[in-house]
């Protein structure tokens, strides 16, 4: 690296260089590295750490029973039987998973073959209907046995693209905003788009992607702000936050360009 910035290897610059401070060609090529890199990482592998098991020990990845600090890499999966879980994806995001839920690791989301998952944090997902582009955020993905699948928005924005068993459909995307949830068909078809109100809140915080478990989430105290401002004197069942998670060296992002993406 310190070779790549010291001055012999330095190309010959256009001439508004020359009205700049000597740093500047310096940082110019430095941050056109560290963009270049950044986008590599996008199309990285996802890997996941299990951090938390609740209601015994029937999380798996693969066919192997799991433990805590175990590592799962894409392309495995991780499901649970009647058991809960927690996993810190490699981008700095928390998945949680509840009973009898399943997704798969990939390159660009993780799927959801079946069950529900909780997401904190700057991470994207998928189904066989849909991919959730996302920027940081906290948000529900429900996969139903008949291959309905419904996203809630709990906190932040999430852009929905319609797939086909994983391809996409020539049909609009849909930017959701914290407070909705949109019910899609096995298809990608829009089922409905509703909003959360005070009572669908307290289901899910006070339910099993909640309850119990020790972890914190990357996203808790940003939900609490928007909980605050959204229904300011009503008090919800949100959990301390006092632990820290640990933090990646660089967060992966969204990349948008792959057409098929497990």
């Amino acid at each position: 690296m310190v070779q790549v910035m010291a001055r012999p290897l330095m190309p010959r610059l256009p001439g508004w260089c020359a009205r700049v401070p000597s740093q500047a060609p310096i940082l110019l090529w430095s941050a056109i590295l560290l963009s270049l890199f950044w986008s590599g990482s996008a199309r990285a592998a996802e890997s996941a750490v299990v951090q938390e098991i609740l209601d015994g020990q029937e999380l798996y990845i693969d066919a192997n029973r799991a433990k805590p600090r175990q590592t799962a890499r894409a392309p495995q999966h991780v499901k649970t039987g009647n058991s809960r879980g927690q996993l810190l994806f490699n981008s700095g995001a928390v998945g949680r998973l509840n009973t009898f839920s399943q997704l798969r690791l990939g390159s660009g989301c993780f799927l959801v073959d079946r069950g529900q998952v909780l997401v904190s944090g700057r991470q994207n997902g998928c189904t066989r209907s849909a991919r959730l582009s996302v920027r940081g955020t906290n948000y529900v993905i429900e996969v139903k046995e008949d291959g309905e699948s419904e996203i809630a928005v709990l906190e932040g924005s999430v852009e929905v693209q319609p797939l086909q068993d994983g391809e996409p459909v020539a049909a609009p995307s849909t930017l959701l905003e914290a407070g909705q949830r949109l019910r899609l068909s096995p298809a990608g078809v829009v089922l409905a788009l509703l909003n959360l109100e005070v009572g669908d809140y307290e289901r899910i915080l006070r339910g099993p992607l909640f309850r119990d478990f020790q972890m914190p989430l990357p996203g808790l105290e940003t939900l609490r702000s928007h909980l605050n401002l959204r229904f300011p004197g009503v008090t919800f069942p949100l959990p301390s936050s006092s632990l820290t998670l640990p933090q990646p060296a660089l967060p992966s992002l969204p990349f948008p360009g792959l057409p098929r993406l497990f």
